[in-house]
């Protein structure tokens, strides 16, 4: 892969949890900075996905995804991610397809098994059973695209001989997310590319490709963000740091990233940056750290960075926007297409 083909993005979960505006405004000046980040240069837009929750986190990203495609001409679109095994593989499939087609095909379906107890009771789902849903509805989302007429019977779906129509004229991307070394070993068995989570786990990924059969160089790995880049990141962090302390933790009490009654929460922000999980950069900093990155691990085809903070307002959160597309964003394209570059 040539590295100067590495996109850079914005990550979107639509967390609202002030509740001092509404939601129809609240996604109208999403959408508008949506927007004007891709007049700004930006190259993709990601979308993730819960229920239930009171902040309004986004149940609903397709429909944000449609919406963001009639507005945008070159962006990508991509959702990091949808918990797959809460819903109808088909209907996932139709709903890809579709925007596929509406988008001239510029989406890409990224899916993992999800860990939130609450959710899969709420949709009549065994979180046991997880990983068997995500395998068998990668292969039925598969087929569906592939216009197969064959019936399908799994261990958890079974679907009959029907066509699933219209199939993508360009089938998206199947991207899968994980965190844990058994479930990264089977995304490099089922899936397009990695969805990676704080830069943890690339290496992981490709060595689990070898294992699969499949050299390490055909490695994609498509890197969400957990780092702030601001002119003066330390008052950034000051401002923006409880919001992050609220997501993080909330994470933590679903089961994000470990058995929730023995994995620990943060206490303050400050303790966020010490370990690591959030990093603050100013935009010389991030050209640095980003291009080395980037050299290193030439897998990676898009890094995308949080455009708001739960609560953090559309304007706030433009500010960081606009210095990604205008000072980093370039000058890290720049020196990865120097001869040497990728040495």
């Amino acid at each position: 892969m040539d590295n100067r083909e590495v996109a850079f993005g914005l990550w979107y979960d639509f967390r609202n949890p002030a509740g001092d505006r509404p939601f129809s405004t609240f996604y109208r000046q999403t959408l508008d900075q949506i927007a004007w980040a891709e007049e700004l240069g930006l190259d993709s837009v990601w979308l993730t996905e819960h229920h239930f929750c009171d902040d309004g986190y986004t149940p609903s990203p397709f429909t944000l995804a449609a919406a963001i495609g009639e507005r945008t001409r070159r962006m990508r679109i991509g959702t990091n991610l949808i918990v797959s095994p809460l819903h109808d593989p088909v209907r996932l499939a139709e709903d890809a397809a579709t925007l596929s087609l509406l988008t001239g095909g510029r989406f890409d379906l990224g899916v993992g098994q999800g860990y939130w107890e609450r959710e899969f009771a709420a949709f009549g789902k065994t979180i046991k059973n997880r990983p068997s849903l995500l395998t068998e509805g990668v292969e039925l989302i598969r087929r569906a695209w592939s216009g197969s007429r064959e019936p399908y019977e799994g261990k958890r779906y079974r679907f009959p001989g029907l066509p699933v129509t219209p199939v993508p004229e360009q089938p998206p991307q199947l991207l899968v997310g994980a965190m844990a070394d058994p479930a990264i070993e089977r995304v490099a068995r089922i899936g397009d590319g990695f969805l990676s989570t704080q830069n943890h786990h690339h290496e992981v990924y490709l060595d689990a490709l070898e294992r699969q059969g499949t050299p390490r160089e055909q490695g994609r790995i498509y890197a969400g963000q957990w780092a702030l880049i601001a002119e003066d990141p330390e008052r950034e962090w000051a401002e923006v740091g409880p919001l992050v302390l609220d997501q993080l933790n909330t994470y933590i009490s679903w089961g994000a990233f470990g058995p929730p009654d023995t994995t620990p929460r943060f206490a303050d922000p400050d303790q966020i940056v010490a370990a690591g999980a959030f990093t603050l950069w100013d935009p010389a900093t991030a050209v640095e750290e980003l291009t080395a990155m980037l050299t290193a691990r030439p897998q990676i085809r898009d890094v995308h960075f949080w455009a708001q903070l739960p609560g953090e307002s559309v304007d706030h959160g433009s500010r960081r926007v606009e210095l990604l597309a205008a000072q980093v964003a370039p000058a890290v394209k720049e020196r990865l297409a120097k001869p040497g570059a990728m040495a």
